[in-house]
């Protein structure tokens, strides 16, 4: 049956209605997906086009050159030299596994160092390159080349590494660097992303550490493009970081290894320090230790061997030991008496070999004693009674405040590892860390550097030119920054009576020079160039009065350990003070026969800058000088051979 027109039209018009609400819908969409295709494509092109060079192109850092070290001539104390390893990027080696048995066909692989690696390449993130060999040969770096398309993410690498020419002369001092540690990272609070990249070396004691800020550096920047497979394609643009400072110390090259060399075979420390400027001219601890050695990696062997060395080859005994300075400490008590009127100069006192005090006795080391001494004989002849008696009537309270003002009982700033304060007792420290009070043979101890009283081979060089200038001279090792010069700090009167300063002198000037002086058969003969001294023996053990009785052990009959320390301190000349110079000989028995002789051959070899003349020696030492001074020069000439070996 037909239908009506009417109701044809009515489906017409509903049909177009639809259509037309459908075709807008469809156009609608059509048009927001155009929309968002231009947002993408249009309006977030660069931020795309950035997340794709993101994908092939890494963003290395380029580690500085560190900052070298020199002396006061400008001679090399550290450097860098080029070094060979071989990185490995985790992300881009596939099996890691068969990788490395790979490369161990082509290259040596030290099981240590393998080991740390694969520490590293599995906590590390896997862009990251981990060295897995180092300090190879060229012809290793070129198999690797040569193989490169078999050894996916091995990537060979020249860089530097540190290297001190001086070996052991400068290891105290200056230290040596190392691969950050977890335990270096927990001590910094910001880390430098630079201490992140695997095997980044840093100071670990000495000047090393203490300047590690000046000396890193900056690091640089690499853009490289990569491939899908991750291999490097081409470097885009480098931007070079900033080299480490160079640092100038005072120290002088040649009389630091002449110093070194002269303590040979003995556990000992020597400081040379200008008198004017305080500049440290020489500051060495002997045995020492080859610092190369732990830059590339100290064995167990090499490192046990050193823990185990009685003499301690660790420690820097310089400003580190601290030790009872014996006799050295006299000056101290005869100025604190002499200062609060206490004393004559010519007042004398009777040595009978011994004082009684609270019922005890205590004992010069001559048993007989020294009869009338007043203070020049005193120091001279080093009478322990005439000190003694001193001592009991200034107090120990007015003793330790000379003994600071000479520069004792001060941690003196130096970038240097643990400078230790030492220890200037008095009634109030014994109150706090004894818990105890002061007692009178505390103080008569104390007269003459025994007791409590300990102090370093740096705060008796400061206390000796103290003594020589009357000023407050402080010790300084670094001379310039990248040229521009750290001034030494300015100095002022002590405060001292330039009158009781030089009968002080005048009674060391006696010790070295004076038939009777304890340092007598060490003196220096050239008028010019003579000295004014003091010797000092510490005991490191208690006499008993059984062992007095039946007479006292020689040190020599002693075993090593238990032989008294041997001191001796100087100035010269005595005129002109140019250098203070203190020794310590650890269990070296006297300091007359043990220190003065060292400290005398120092202090001529700095006032001369070279092997000085036989004439300036004693007549009886000369031929034993001369067999000496061509033994030293061939050690030195072995040494900076072996060091060009090693370099």
């Amino acid at each position: 049956m037909k239908r009506p027109t009417r109701d044809n039209t009515e489906s017409q018009r509903r049909i177009t209605r639809r259509g037309l609400v459908l075709g807008g819908g469809m156009a609608g969409f059509v048009g927001l997906l155009g929309l968002r295709m231009r947002y993408l494509q249009v309006d977030q092109a660069d931020q795309f086009r950035l997340l794709a060079d993101e994908n092939r192109i890494n963003i290395h850092l380029i580690p500085p050159a560190r900052g070298r070290i020199f002396d006061r001539e400008g001679r090399v104390i550290a450097e860098n030299i080029p070094s060979y390893r071989i990185n490995i990027i985790r992300e881009q080696a596939g099996d890691l596994e068969d990788l490395i048995a790979r490369l161990s066909k082509l290259v040596r692989l030290n099981p240590e160092e393998l080991e740390k690696a694969r520490e590293d390449l599995a906590k590390l993130r896997g862009d990251t390159p981990v060295t897995v060999a180092d300090r190879v040969s060229w012809e290793d770096i070129s198999r690797v080349a040569v193989n490169a398309p078999a050894l996916p993410g091995v990537t060979p690498e020249v860089g530097l590494s540190r290297h001190y020419p001086m070996g052991a002369d400068y290891s105290h001092v200056v230290g040596y660097v190392g691969p950050v540690s977890d335990r270096d990272l927990e001590r910094i609070d910001a880390p430098d992303a630079l201490l992140l990249i695997p095997r980044f070396q840093i100071g670990k004691i000495g000047l090393e550490r203490r300047r590690e800020d000046t000396l890193r550096g900056k690091a640089g920047t690499k853009r490289v493009e990569v491939n899908a497979a991750g291999r490097v394609m081409r470097e885009l643009d480098r931007v070079e970081g900033e080299a480490g400072a160079d640092i100038q110390l005072t120290l002088d090259n040649a009389l630091q290894s002449y110093v070194t060399a002269r303590l040979d075979g003995e556990s000992a420390a020597a400081v040379v320090m200008d008198c004017e400027t305080g500049d440290l001219l020489a500051c060495a601890s002997t045995p020492g230790y080859d610092p190369n050695l732990f830059v590339r990696g100290i064995s167990q062997a090499d490192y046990s061997a050193l823990l185990d060395n009685k003499y301690r080859p660790l420690p820097n005994k310089t400003v580190q030991g601290v030790y009872p300075p014996g006799s050295t400490f006299k000056m101290v008590t005869a100025l604190a008496a002499l200062e609060d009127g206490q004393v004559d100069p010519n007042e004398t006192v009777y040595c009978p070999g011994f004082l009684k005090v609270s019922n005890r006795r205590f004992h010069c080391w001559k048993r007989a004693g020294h009869g009338n001494v007043d203070l020049h004989r005193s120091l001279r002849e080093s009478c322990d009674v005439y000190y003694y008696d001193l001592a009991l009537r200034v107090g120990i309270d007015k003793m330790a405040e000379m003994a600071r003002k000479l520069g004792l009982g001060v941690e003196h700033d130096l970038p240097m590892t643990s400078v230790a304060e030492g220890l200037i007792p008095n009634k109030l420290w014994k109150a706090t860390s004894r818990g105890e009070d002061w007692r009178i043979g505390d103080t008569a101890n104390a007269a003459i550097g025994q007791g409590y009283v300990l102090s370093s081979p740096l705060q008796l060089a400061v206390m000796t030119a103290r003594l020589a200038t009357g000023r407050s001279v402080s010790p300084r090792l670094v001379r310039s920054v990248d040229g521009v010069e750290e001034p030494p700090k300015p100095t002022e009167s002590l405060g001292l009576n330039e009158n009781i300063l030089r009968e002080i002198r005048s009674a060391m000037y006696a010790v070295s020079n004076n038939r009777r002086g304890t340092a007598y058969g060490s003196r220096i003969i050239e008028d010019a160039f003579r000295m004014a001294g003091k010797t000092g023996t510490s005991q490191v053990r208690n006499i008993t009065a059984a062992e007095r009785a039946r007479g006292v052990f020689r040190n020599e009959d002693l075993p090593w350990e238990r032989r008294d320390h041997a001191l001796y301190v100087n100035f010269a000349p005595f005129e002109a003070p140019k250098v203070a110079v203190a020794v310590i000989v650890e269990h070296g028995g006297g300091g007359s026969t043990a220190a003065a002789p060292i400290a005398r051959d120092i202090t001529l070899q700095a006032l001369y800058g070279e092997d000085p003349p036989l004439d300036a020696y004693p007549s009886k030492d000369r031929d034993r000088i001369k067999t000496q001074q061509e033994q030293l020069r061939s050690r030195l000439d072995r040494r900076d051979n072996d060091n060009s070996d090693r370099a």
